[in-house]
Protein backbone atom coordinates (compact mmCIF):
# COMPACT_ATOMS: atom_id res chain seq x y z
CA UNK A 1 0.00 0.00 0.00
CA UNK A 2 2.84 2.42 0.72
CA UNK A 3 3.88 1.81 -3.01
CA UNK A 4 0.98 3.79 -3.91
CA UNK A 5 1.96 7.18 -2.67
CA UNK A 6 5.94 6.71 -2.97
CA UNK A 7 6.42 5.59 -6.55
CA UNK A 8 5.67 7.03 -9.75
CA UNK A 9 3.68 3.76 -10.60
CA UNK A 10 1.99 3.70 -7.59
CA UNK A 11 0.91 7.16 -7.81
CA UNK A 12 -0.50 6.79 -11.76
CA UNK A 13 -2.32 3.03 -9.94
CA UNK A 14 -3.81 5.07 -7.12
CA UNK A 15 -4.75 8.76 -9.86
CA UNK A 16 -6.42 5.73 -12.37
CA UNK A 17 -8.65 4.52 -8.87
CA UNK A 18 -9.41 8.32 -8.81
CA UNK A 19 -10.14 8.87 -12.08
CA UNK A 20 -12.33 5.78 -12.70
CA UNK A 21 -14.32 6.63 -9.66
CA UNK A 22 -14.94 10.15 -10.44
CA UNK A 23 -16.03 9.24 -13.99
CA UNK A 24 -18.84 6.85 -12.55
CA UNK A 25 -20.11 9.30 -10.05
CA UNK A 26 -20.26 11.95 -12.73
CA UNK A 27 -22.01 9.49 -15.66
CA UNK A 28 -23.84 7.53 -12.65
CA UNK A 29 -25.11 10.16 -10.17
CA UNK A 30 -24.50 13.39 -11.62
CA UNK A 31 -25.45 13.68 -14.94
CA UNK A 32 -29.00 11.47 -14.44
CA UNK A 33 -29.34 14.22 -11.39
CA UNK A 34 -29.40 17.08 -13.82
CA UNK A 35 -31.33 15.95 -16.33
CA UNK A 36 -33.92 13.78 -14.61
CA UNK A 37 -34.43 15.78 -11.33
CA UNK A 38 -33.07 19.45 -13.32
CA UNK A 39 -30.52 19.55 -10.73
CA UNK A 40 -26.89 20.19 -12.12
CA UNK A 41 -25.59 21.12 -8.87
CA UNK A 42 -22.96 17.58 -9.10
CA UNK A 43 -22.50 18.01 -12.27
CA UNK A 44 -20.63 21.53 -11.39
CA UNK A 45 -18.98 19.98 -8.51
CA UNK A 46 -17.65 16.62 -9.93
CA UNK A 47 -16.87 17.72 -13.45
CA UNK A 48 -14.15 19.75 -12.65
CA UNK A 49 -12.24 17.32 -10.49
CA UNK A 50 -13.16 14.94 -12.94
CA UNK A 51 -11.26 16.90 -15.40
CA UNK A 52 -8.60 17.72 -13.27
CA UNK A 53 -7.74 13.62 -12.25
CA UNK A 54 -8.24 12.73 -15.86
CA UNK A 55 -5.56 15.74 -17.05
CA UNK A 56 -3.63 14.15 -14.04
CA UNK A 57 -4.11 10.56 -15.35
CA UNK A 58 -3.04 11.37 -18.84
CA UNK A 59 0.42 13.21 -17.36
CA UNK A 60 1.62 10.39 -15.18
CA UNK A 61 0.90 7.72 -17.63
CA UNK A 62 2.84 9.66 -20.33
CA UNK A 63 5.71 10.23 -17.62
CA UNK A 64 5.33 6.70 -16.12
CA UNK A 65 5.56 5.61 -19.61
CA UNK A 66 8.62 7.75 -20.92
CA UNK A 67 10.38 6.54 -17.70
CA UNK A 68 9.47 2.67 -17.62
CA UNK A 69 9.99 3.05 -21.39
CA UNK A 70 7.03 1.18 -22.30
CA UNK A 71 5.91 0.37 -26.12
CA UNK A 72 3.73 2.69 -27.60
CA UNK A 73 0.94 0.09 -27.83
CA UNK A 74 0.91 -0.08 -23.96
CA UNK A 75 0.75 3.83 -23.38
CA UNK A 76 -1.97 4.21 -25.77
CA UNK A 77 -3.88 1.06 -24.15
CA UNK A 78 -3.57 2.99 -20.86
CA UNK A 79 -4.63 6.72 -22.21
CA UNK A 80 -7.58 4.90 -23.90
CA UNK A 81 -8.95 3.29 -21.38
CA UNK A 82 -9.21 6.23 -19.05
CA UNK A 83 -12.39 7.80 -21.50
CA UNK A 84 -14.72 3.81 -21.07
CA UNK A 85 -16.00 3.58 -17.72
CA UNK A 86 -14.95 0.53 -15.72
CA UNK A 87 -11.87 1.32 -18.11
CA UNK A 88 -9.22 2.50 -15.49
CA UNK A 89 -10.01 -0.54 -13.36
CA UNK A 90 -9.53 -2.94 -15.61
CA UNK A 91 -5.78 -1.37 -16.78
CA UNK A 92 -4.91 -1.24 -13.46
CA UNK A 93 -5.92 -4.93 -12.97
CA UNK A 94 -4.03 -6.51 -16.08
CA UNK A 95 -1.09 -3.99 -16.76
CA UNK A 96 -0.53 -1.57 -14.11
CA UNK A 97 -0.55 -4.20 -11.19
CA UNK A 98 1.98 -6.26 -13.13
CA UNK A 99 4.14 -4.10 -14.22
CA UNK A 100 4.24 -2.64 -10.69
CA UNK A 101 5.35 -6.17 -9.07
CA UNK A 102 7.90 -6.36 -11.70
CA UNK A 103 9.31 -3.32 -10.53
CA UNK A 104 9.51 -4.61 -7.47
CA UNK A 105 11.27 -7.68 -8.33
CA UNK A 106 13.21 -5.91 -10.81
CA UNK A 107 12.16 -7.75 -13.94
CA UNK A 108 11.80 -5.50 -16.78
CA UNK A 109 7.64 -5.13 -17.55
CA UNK A 110 6.31 -7.43 -20.64
CA UNK A 111 2.52 -6.65 -21.38
CA UNK A 112 0.57 -10.19 -22.19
Amino acid sequence: MKQLFTTPLGRLRLVSYLEGISLLVLLGIAVPLKYFASDPTMVKTIGPVHGMLFLWFILSTLSVGVERQWRWQTTSKILVACIIPFGTFYIDRYILRQASKEAQTGEGFHEN
